[in-house]
């Protein structure tokens, strides 16, 4: 059964997983599939529209948390037995808006299906995703022999992925033996056990204002105190730094080199230079996080190349370019160091799960994997033009225009400019649009009324006529 015609406009049509989830609810609505029917299966229903199963598994999974399906294992997703649209009025979305929060934003954030707009996320859409190159090499590492995924796997992780690491960092002139290449889940445990291994409660540290969110409640955890030194379109300033590090001897930086999370700049080699004059100067390690690397279509300054892995820790993973759930990172430092991280991983939660390392390392010795990658930067380059326009007939500020990488930093204009974004936020999620508002990127949670924007999401005509609603309200007080 055929339930829509997907459009793939993406200035003017809605997401293929919106327009999937919308036909679905229409046909309950209409009864055309009744309580306890059985859904095409995702391979199915893929086949039938022309989707990716991964579109397809993204709105089935949203419309069993709205309560309109049910999952059962072995016989696939049916047709909840009292569709939201029985219920009593106040449920009938399915959902109630969050409340927002940084605690949200770390953490229910990604068991949330239910909004339907997430222009706030920090992840590509499932349909960018390599389907057919994801599914090969789960099929492949399905064939491993079971005697060799049966153990705990190495403590620094599946050799195989770390030598990839490690020729692939040589490409960028960072010269490196497969003992200073240390797995982990995702870049977060990396982040998570340098902190750990490197500091110690009340040590001072500097973070750029906006920074990585995730960052700030490890640091809290550790009970370092955090310094902001602003970051400006071509980096960080310089002598916010210096003052920072004479005056409280700050024992490490963290830093985003290319395509920043929030802002999506990139330090100019001019100003990489400096920092790390800064760090030699003063005696600062400085950790590097950079997930977003294979985003970017050009080249970009990379601290550990520059310096040294003495000097600078470099964390990483292939959640931004494989998929979010593939939760590999890597952390890259001298020998010394790496054996130090290992230790505190093996205290933390013994090793890294091989087989998703295994399934990682498949994807990306495929030949089309650089492709994929090339075919990703083309769709964002593309979706920054098109959302810069949008952000300009609106009148927004624009902080920078990267052109690359995930994010754009922006803010309303008029009374909005100094009103704060939580606010906006809060309101958008009446109308099922998830943002992201600076407070969220700052260690004091300052409301600066900026906020980031996902660029793969942001072009829905529903966020913009959101927008415009807000604008047009100005300074006038909300009912």
């Amino acid at each position: 059964m055929r339930f829509f015609e997907p459009v793939r406009d993406r200035r003017h049509a809605e997401p293929l997983v919106d327009q999937a989830v919308a036909a679905l609810v229409e046909a309950i609505r209409g009864r055309v599939l009744r309580p306890g029917m059985a859904l095409p299966s995702i391979r199915a229903f893929a086949r039938e529209h022309g989707l990716s199963a991964f579109t397809v598994s993204a709105a089935y999974g949203r419309m069993v948390a709205q309560g309109w399906l049910v999952a059962r294992p072995g016989s696939g997703y049916r047709v909840a037995p009292a569709a939201p649209g029985a219920r009593p009025a106040a449920q009938a979305a399915g959902w109630m808006p969050p409340r927002l929060g940084a605690a949200w934003l770390l953490s229910d954030v990604f068991a949330d299906h239910s909004i339907p707009i997430k222009s706030g996320c920090g992840w590509l859409p499932t349909e960018w995703l390599d389907d057919g190159g994801l599914r090969q090499s789960l099929r492949q590492v399905a064939r491993t022999p079971i005697n060799q995924l049966a153990g705990y796997g190495h403590p620094y992780g599946y050799f195989p992925l770390r030598e990839y690491v490690r020729q692939t960092l040589g490409e960028h002139g960072l010269a490196l033996e497969a003992d200073q290449v240390l797995l982990t889940q995702g870049a977060s445990q990396g982040l998570d056990i340098v902190i750990r291994t490197l500091l110690r409660p009340g040590d001072a540290i500097a973070v750029e204002l906006p920074c990585y969110a995730n960052i700030l409640p490890t640091l809290r955890l550790a009970g370092v105190t955090v310094h902001g030194v602003e970051r400006s379109p071509e980096g960080l300033r310089i002598d916010e730094l210096e003052a920072l590090a004479r005056e409280h001897r700050i024992k490490a930086l963290f830093v985003t080199t290319v395509l920043h999370n929030p802002t999506g700049t990139s330090l100019s080699m001019n100003n990489a230079f400096r920092v790390l004059q800064l760090a030699e100067r003063h005696d600062f390690r400085i950790i590097e996080d950079d997930v977003s690397r294979d985003l970017l279509p050009e080249l970009g300054p990379m601290l550990a190349a520059m310096a040294d892995t003495g000097r600078v820790v470099l964390v990483s993973g292939f959640s931004k370019s494989i998929m979010p759930s593939m939760r590999v990172g890597y952390v890259v430092a001298d020998a010394g160091l790496t054996r130090a991280f290992a230790c505190t991983k093996m205290a933390l939660g013994l090793t890294t799960p091989e087989m998703m390392e295994r399934t990682v390392h498949q994807v990306l010795r495929q030949g089309r994997h650089r492709m994929h990658l090339q075919r990703v930067q083309e769709r964002l380059r593309q979706a920054h033009g098109e959302l810069c326009e949008l952000m300009d007939e609106h009148g927004m500020d624009v902080y920078a225009r990267p052109g690359a990488g995930l994010f754009l930093w922006a803010r309303l204009p008029g009374a909005w400019r100094d009103r704060g974004a939580l606010h906006l936020a809060e309101q958008a999620l009446l109308d099922g649009i998830w943002l992201a508002p600076g407070s969220y990127f700052d260690p004091a949670q300052a409301d600066t009324g900026w906020l980031r924007f996902n660029v793969a999401y942001s072009v829905h005509p529903a966020l913009w006529k959101f927008i415009r609603k807000m604008i047009e309200k100005g300074s006038r007080p909300f009912g």
